[in-house]
């Protein structure tokens, strides 16, 4: 398997806009590296084995994968704020969540997808 991590905090850093992602600690962002890593590797079905690199979109999908999860543990952290008035009550909140189905991975690690055998045969058919 390729060596992990695949991607550095500081390659995350680097290319979020998002501020708390920024000020994360470099130890959390492991973490989220991590699981970004566990979700490309459960998708594709591929460990990615061997000496070859990581491939670039490969990278770029556990970037992004990480910056969600780093964003979203810091959002479902805060605080709701809900108001009541007599008969009537209101709640907000301030989070912004990325939605993972969101970041469309596909197109980045569909190339990379291998096909998982069902009871252990692959069958493959073709037009004569």
């Amino acid at each position: 398997m390729a060596t992990r991590p695949w991607v550095t905090p500081e390659e995350v850093k680097a290319y979020t806009e998002i501020e708390v992602v920024q000020k994360r600690t470099d130890a959390r962002l492991a973490v989220d590296i991590a699981r970004a890593e566990q979700y490309v590797i459960k998708q594709t079905n591929n460990k990615f084995a061997g000496d070859d690199p990581i491939p670039q979109a490969v990278k770029t999908a556990v970037i992004l994968l990480a910056e969600a999860y780093a964003n979203n543990a810091v959002e479902s952290s805060k605080k709701v704020k809900s108001e009541t008035f007599d008969d009537y009550s209101y709640t907000a909140s301030d989070s912004t969540l990325i939605s993972i189905s969101g970041l469309d991975l596909a197109s980045l690690l569909d190339e990379f997808t291998i096909a998982a055998p069902k009871n252990g045969v692959i069958m493959r058919m073709r037009k004569l």
